[in-house]
């Protein structure tokens, strides 16, 4: 049986990085030496996904190796900032060797579709589980935060909603095919690292859904201390959710679910038809779906017992 630092060489240790790559010493001693670029501020976000809480534990290995990597990804996206590095701490219940080739396949494959170098990381033995720490760069003047809503703000999010949910509500009920589009956005999520360099300048205002639209606006709408008005009949829906849920679980989905990983942003009038052009060009939707105004709270929509998920409460949707 392999032990953990033969596991560390066969599966998870990638090829020298390029020069450029800012990785002066990367996978094989205590720490890593990354080298940030000038006049770079770092974002720093980890994330742990824990097996049949955020994923099933009987997900394609290879499909827990990217969503471990992407979920983590997304809050950089959400800050606009540029993914660099990342470092990786794996618990396995035990050595299978075909288990973790195919989760190092999906993990390495989003690491190089977004520029990501895995810089370390540690392997040990228990309960499955995944912790991701990503690194990014990002220039003092252009981060995006959440505190920096506006009164006035038109609020917008980038793709679609309710597919995370969907795609657990049928995985639930035993559906396997991968190529299902709902299952795709709950198992392969993409996180919208492009669309935040984008927004970049023009959004006052950023995060991530993550938790389900109307928790995710609430911690924009505290950080930013401004209220919003929702229209619920604007939220653009999942391909595929309603003919799954039915239309009104779909709007629930939509505005509960979570797992979406696309982003909410609020956007001056001003900046608002650059900011489609640029996802446009992405050939990505920048959907408006409210707006800010001074106050607080949400309203246009009953959110009475809709608080998204919550670790230690779990899901009140």
């Amino acid at each position: 049986m392999a032990s953990e630092f033969e596991l560390i060489a066969r599966y998870l240790t990638p090829a020298a990085p390029g020069p450029g790559a800012g990785v002066p010493l990367g996978v094989g001693d205590d720490c890593a030496l990354l080298a940030p670029r000038p006049g770079q501020q770092l974002a720093v976000s980890v994330d742990t996904s824990v097996s049949d809480i955020h994923f099933p534990v009987d997900a394609p290995a290879e499909a827990i190796g990217h969503r471990a990597l992407a979920v983590s990804l997304s809050d950089l996206a959400a800050m606009g900032a540029e993914s660099r590095w990342c470092l990786m701490a794996l618990s396995l219940a035990r050595n299978d060797d075909a288990w973790l080739a195919a989760f190092a396949h999906g993990f390495h494959a989003l690491c190089a579709t977004t520029g990501t170098v895995l810089a370390g990381g540690d392997v040990s033995r228990g309960e499955l589980a995944v912790s991701v720490t990503v690194m990014g760069e990002v220039s003092p003047e252009a981060a995006l935060t959440r505190g920096g809503g506006q009164a006035g703000d038109i609020l917008a999010v980038t793709g679609a909603l309710g597919g995370g949910a969907g795609g657990l509500a049928l995985w639930q009920r035993g559906e396997r095919d991968l190529a299902h589009p709902l299952l795709q956005r709950y198992l392969k999520p993409m996180p919208r690292l492009a669309a935040g360099l984008a927004l970049r300048g023009l959004a006052h205002a950023a995060i991530d859904i993550s938790d389900g639209l109307l928790a995710d606006l609430d911690h924009l709408l505290t950080a930013s201390g401004v209220g919003a008005r929702l229209e619920s009949d604007a939220l653009p829906l999942a391909e595929g959710l309603s003919d799954e849920l039915g239309e009104h679980e779909a709007r629930q989905a939509a505005l509960c679910g979570g797992d979406d990983y696309e982003l909410l942003v609020s956007v001056p009038p001003a900046a608002w038809a650059e900011a489609q052009r640029r996802l446009a060009a992405q050939h990505l939707a920048l959907t408006p779906i409210g707006t800010l105004h001074e106050g607080s709270g949400v309203s246009g929509v009953s959110v009475a017992g809709k608080q998204g998920w919550q670790h230690f409460r779990g899901t009140a949707s």
